[in-house]
């Protein structure tokens, strides 16, 4: 049908006009590239961010970085890919229902982890505490470098020369305001909705998936949930609508329960603070006096509880504390040793050192490999007649 001689494709940036609501990130309305390029003759600016991040190396390598748990674990646990997916898709439908650019948004939640280094937050401890005379380490200001220099796949411009719009959502993330590299992004006011959103959803999947994974490995039982009033209330919705169901079942519904429950809630409380605040355009947005995006109180003190909980019982649980142990001492061990001996550095971070200086150029190599890549490079160093 679509090679009838009469079909004329839709203008994408017409169609924003008349599908997205007022308040909602236009194409046209964006600050551009760092490096200007002419328009895609079929993707708006936003989709072709999207596609030049899952395109990326560094968003390849997710698969192979540690959620919570290591890789050897099981198959079937999450890592930064999965959860990256399912933060954006749980971002895409919170978007469209509130008539916010889901291109965008789900361009902002597919780049959020991308600097995240081997070993989850063990890692990135350990990294800080090496670039400690260095400016630290964070995985967000990390993502930025990640996507203005450090991707190489074009010839035109180093990294992938996102749009305006999508940086600075990697840049407000931050937990470092000072750093220079996020100064440029600040402009004072809250984020874009769309932004919002994907923090929103990476808080809610992060909790309840990592409560699920959690479940399936062992760390915890379905009888240690009934001290969450979060699980306790969602497992009692399960049972008036399903009645009684095998545990195999029982704990994908029980989360699919949570999900549910928290999405809609965002998604009212959402509306309701757009409404009280009269929100009409994105300058609205930015001269809230509050973020605009997120739960009501109930659900915010139900959600903190089971984060406690999470702490208290799987976060701080032996075995997870044994890996993050084992993460942290190849990290610190490897970084010493590259920094001790730079000639054992691959060529092309090499030449990287005489400018960006040896102690990032290390840094940058360690973050960006993943768990197995980082356990066997040890193994390479100092044990050099296994065979990895």
């Amino acid at each position: 049908m679509n090679d009838h001689p009469l079909f004329e494709p839709p203008d994408w940036l017409d169609r924003e006009d008349e599908v997205l609501a007022p308040y909602a990130m236009r194409t046209r309305l964006s600050k551009g590239r760092r490096h200007p390029e002419p328009a895609h003759p079929f993707r708006t600016a936003y989709q072709r961010d999207r596609d030049r991040i899952i395109h990326s190396t560094a968003f390849r390598r997710l698969m192979y970085k540690t959620q919570v748990l290591v890789s050897q674990t099981n198959d079937h646990h999450r890592t930064r890919l999965t959860h990256t997916l399912e933060v954006a898709q749980i971002s895409r439908t919170i978007a469209r229902q509130l008539g916010l650019n889901e291109d965008l948004t789900e361009a902002i939640a597919l780049v959020h982890d991308l600097g995240h280094p081997p070993f989850g937050h063990a890692g990135e401890a350990a990294l800080h505490e090496c670039m400690k005379e260095h400016g630290g380490f964070e995985h967000n200001r990390h993502g930025l470098r990640i996507v203005e220099l450090l991707e190489y796949r074009y010839a035109d411009f180093p990294g992938l020369n996102l749009s305006w719009e999508v940086l600075e959502a990697q840049a407000m993330h931050s937990k470092r305001p000072d750093a220079p590299e996020i100064q440029p992004f600040l402009t004072g006011g809250q984020p874009l909705l769309e932004a919002q959103v994907v923090d929103a959803a990476d808080s809610l999947a992060y909790d309840t998936h990592d409560l699920d994974d959690a479940l399936s490995v062992g760390l915890i039982t379905l009888a240690d949930l009934h001290e969450v009033e979060f699980c306790r209330r969602a497992s009692e919705r399960v049972r008036r609508r399903h009645g009684v169901i095998a545990p195999e079942q029982f704990q994908p519904t029980l989360v699919r329960a949570l999900i549910d429950w928290q999405v809609t809630d965002l998604l009212e409380q959402t509306r309701e603070r757009l409404r009280r605040h009269r929100i009409r355009t994105v300058d609205d947005v930015r001269q809230a006096p509050e973020a605009l995006v997120g739960p009501s109180p109930e659900v915010c003190a139900l959600k903190m509880d089971l984060e406690d909980f999470l702490h208290r019982r799987v976060y701080r649980h032996h075995r997870v504390m044994r890996m993050a142990t084992k993460g942290r001492r190849i990290v610190s061990a490897l970084f010493q040793e590259f920094c001790r001996a730079p000639e054992l550095l691959p060529e092309r971070y090499r030449r990287r050192a005489t400018s960006d200086g040896l102690e990032q150029t290390v840094c940058d190599y360690l973050a960006g490999m993943t768990d197995r890549f980082a356990q066997n490079e040890y193994l390479r160093l100092y044990q050099p007649h296994t065979d990895v």
